[in-house]
Order: structure tokens, then C-alpha cells, then sequence
């Protein structure tokens, strides 16, 4: 079987464009759709925390109702100033079963007090195909490479 790497490419582009429209929007349902049952997200305590050592995982395997209900949170306590997104890599695996994009976000969250909540740095998404559909399951916490790449920037 011959893997199409620039058809998968556009799916996974199509992907990212979902969970984008989803940050956008504040689509509870529309955000799920796009996790596997095994998701996990690891955290860096800030943007420059590039060793793993320090990072943690704040909302543990992904578990439906109880990430719904904190992204329902998020949304009803916090306004999205602004989202920009750039997509600067997509890869996939010579199988055509998985596949990472990286992004550069700027996504600024502001609380109801006026607390800024910013996600500003590049992020590495991870992807596996289940069964004939696209699912995240892995997903960096937003890093700052600024200092050592000069194509980040959005």
C-alpha cells in the first residue's frame, strides 16, 4: 500500500483547522471530537521550560465529561481576545498511521478581573489514526523558541 503523505498532510491541516475553530467559537463539543481516548497534554511550568524533567500534567488522561466540563469553565470565566495560529510543519510516519504538526500560537485569554491568560510559543501536535479518522493524542505544552529559532513567530 502506498501512503499518500500530501493527502494525510491536508487531514491533519483539517484537523488543526477543527480545534482551531473550536478555541475560536468556545465549542466544548467541537474541541472533544478531535481527542483520543488516550490523550495526554504535559505542561511546561512556563514557555522556557524546555526540559520534560520539570513538566507535569495537570488534567491527567483525557476523560469526556470531566474535560468538558473544565473547558465549559474556561469559556464561561475567560474571553478570547485573539487566537493566530501557524501551522510550520506537518509530518508523517512512513505507515501513514501517525503524524505531528507544529504550530506557532498566540492565543490570548483574558479572565473576568481582566487576568491575561496568554499562550504565546510553538506547541507539537501528535496524531493517530483510529480506524479511518484523525485523533489527537499527545500535545505539548506551549514553549518559547525564540531564542533559538528565528522562523518562529506568527
Amino acid at each position: 500500500m502506498t501512503v499518500d503523505k500530501q493527502e494525510i498532510a491536508k487531514e491533519i491541516e483539517e484537523i488543526v483547522s477543527r480545534e482551531t475553530r473550536a478555541w475560536d467559537t468556545q465549542d466544548v463539543e467541537l474541541l472533544l471530537s478531535i481527542f483520543h481516548p488516550d490523550m495526554v497534554w504535559p505542561w511546561p511550568p512556563n514557555p522556557q521550560a524546555h526540559d520534560p524533567a520539570t513538566w507535569e500534567i495537570p488534567m491527567g488522561r483525557f476523560n469526556y465529561e470531566r474535560w468538558k466540563q473544565d473547558y465549559q469553565d474556561m469559556f464561561d470565566t475567560h474571553k478570547l481576545a485573539h487566537n493566530k495560529r501557524a501551522i510550520r510543519r506537518i509530518e508523517v510516519s512512513d505507515e501513514g498511521d501517525g503524524a505531528f504538526a507544529v504550530l506557532d500560537i498566540d492565543t490570548l485569554w483574558v479572565d473576568s478581573d481582566g487576568s491575561p491568560n496568554h499562550w504565546l510559543g510553538r506547541v507539537c501536535k501528535v496524531y493517530t489514526r483510529v480506524d479511518s479518522k484523525w485523533k489527537l493524542i499527545m500535545h505539548t505544552g506551549v514553549l518559547d523558541y525564540s531564542l533559538v529559532s528565528k522562523d518562529w513567530s506568527i
